[in-house]
Formats: C-alpha cells, structure tokens, sequence
C-alpha cells in the first residue's frame, strides 16, 4: 500500500499589524485557514504589547498607522525578538522605503493589494539565500523616479503634504495632484 505525504507548511504565530481593519481581519482569517495561529493589532504600541506577551514568529507590519510608523515597529519587534520575520506591506511602495525596512530588518517587503499567497511567498523568498549573481535590476523611469522620491519626502514629513511640499520646492496643489495619481509601473 502507497502513502502519499503531503508537506504541510509549519504553522506559525503571525501578528498582523494593520489600520485597515477589513484587510487586517481577511488576512488573519486566511493565515488561520492554513493552520497558523495569528495575533491582530491596529497600531504599533497594540503590536508591541502583544509581542511581549508572546513573541511571534512572524510579523506583517503596515509602514503607514496612526501614532508610530511601520519602520518604527520593525526596529521594536525585532528587539523584542531578532528571530521574528517580517514582511512590511504599504500602499505606498517605493524603492527608498523598501531600502529602509530591509536595512531595519524586515525580511521582504511587499505593496499592497497582496494576499496571503504573496504574503507566504514573501516569507520564504526572504528566508532564502540572496544570490549574488542574480540579475541587474533595470533603472527606474524618471517618472517612477519622481515618485519614489515624492513618497520618501512625504515619509520624512510624516505625511505632511504642505511640509513636504516646502522641502520639494512645489506648491501644495501640484504636490497633492502627483499624490492623487497612481505610481508609475517602471
């Protein structure tokens, strides 16, 4: 008689961190589905608290919230417990802000829409080993350039248009028009 195993992945202890509550709540919904035990936060001194009551295994931690930011978080779960990985999701992805979270310690970083299927591809693809001889990355547009740069201004600003509007060198109106359009694709 033929056995047929099927791996399951391990099951982990996943703390979701999102303001979105909708999102939050059909993301830990799906992680429990396939077996994992989840923890759910609205904001990072929620996250923090519930970190040290039981450390997770893995995080996914959004970089905009009322109060503290995500970058924030990550730098606090991860002294909490360095062996915790974590994915930071936003809205408002950028090369800069990717940089960041991956230098504080996040294991991938991911824009949002992404479901569970990304989110767990995530995980395992910052678990691997970076190959050195992998590809060249192509250049950004300078369009996409632009945006990248709008968004890190506006993260240095704490999301202040008129601030960052200041330190662009543009009025408040054009820089509130930029932020109303999409990001470029490449």
């Amino acid at each position: 008689m033929l056995t047929v195993v099927s791996e399951l992945p391990p099951n982990h202890l996943y703390l979701v961190v999102d303001d979105d509550v909708v999102f939050r709540e059909r993301l830990a919904r799906a992680l429990r589905k396939r077996g994992s035990e989840v923890e759910t936060a609205a904001n990072a001194d929620e996250a923090i608290r519930l970190a040290r009551l039981n450390s997770p295994e893995r995080a996914v931690v959004d970089l905009r919230m009322p109060g503290r930011s995500g970058l924030e978080l990550v730098r606090e779960l991860l002294a909490i417990d360095p062996a915790t990985q974590i994915v930071m999701l936003t809205g408002y992805g950028s090369i800069a802000t990717a940089i960041d979270a991956i230098r504080l310690g996040a294991t991938y970083y991911l824009s949002k829409p992404a479901d569970v299927d990304d989110l767990l591809a995530a995980f395992e693809r910052g678990s691997q080993p970076v190959d050195p001889n992998a590809g060249q990355v192509a250049a950004p547009s300078l369009a996409r350039a632009e945006w990248e740069h709008i968004q890190r201004v506006m993260a240095d600003t704490d999301g202040n248009v008129s601030e960052a509007a200041r330190r662009l060198g543009m009025h408040r109106r054009s820089l509130q028009r930029k932020l109303q359009k999409q990001p470029p694709r490449t």
